[in-house]
């Protein structure tokens, strides 16, 4: 989140992914939205979209309605259910925090997040991610199993009247406080150099 990166969660169904990134957004104190992908979900779903507004009899204009991609945190969930066509509508947003809708170009709230969830690609009525969407994940994080002890652990939460309370850490303002903080830490010459080699592997 400070280094300003996005999240893909990769795990079969049933590993409590979308459940996460909700708790994440509480609290944190950031605005959240969910997007759940389908395969007739269209790019405007998620950008928004320009519609025909008549203000007063014989004047009509044009007026921008957003979509849910205009929040803090945006939970693409099963981000590979939909054909690369909608994925795509993600690649401005995700890679300089805007939105092109026709001639218009609108900036997307600040700080902006895509953490993202993935069923393996292997399951019924999936498509692979493009190499330029998965370019635009920082981390690429894969959920196994709960342990046996663990899974008790959940049925008894889930099974009776448990409720976690969840307290606000961060704020919007402290995020991008801290984001401003890390670009400005100085950076040794030899440490670029790492960094670049190890991506060129």
């Amino acid at each position: 989140i400070f280094a300003r990166g996005h999240a893909l969660l990769m795990g079969v169904p049933g590993l409590a992914k979308t459940l996460m990134v909700s708790s994440l957004s509480q609290i944190l104190d950031v605005s959240f939205r969910r997007v759940q992908f389908t395969p007739d979900l269209m790019p405007s779903d998620i950008t928004g979209t320009t519609v025909l507004d008549e203000k007063e009899p014989g004047r009509r204009e044009f007026r921008f309605v957003k979509g849910p991609v205009f929040t803090n945190i945006l939970l693409a969930d099963e981000i590979n259910r939909t054909p690369p066509k909608t994925q795509a509508a993600l690649l401005q947003a995700m890679a300089e925090r805007e939105v092109t809708i026709g001639q218009e170009t609108h900036k997307l709230p600040d700080p902006f997040f895509v953490i993202a969830t993935q069923n393996p690609i292997e399951q019924e009525g999936t498509y692979p991610l493009p190499e330029a969407q998965l370019d635009r994940f920082m981390f690429n994080i894969w959920l196994s199993y709960p342990t046996f002890e663990q899974e008790i652990q959940v049925v008894k939460n889930t099974t009776t009247m448990h409720s976690a309370t969840l307290n606000v850490i961060l704020t919007a303002e402290e995020i991008k406080y801290y984001q401003d903080l890390i670009r400005r830490i100085p950076v040794a010459d030899n440490v670029y150099q790492y960094a670049v080699k190890l991506a060129s592997l």
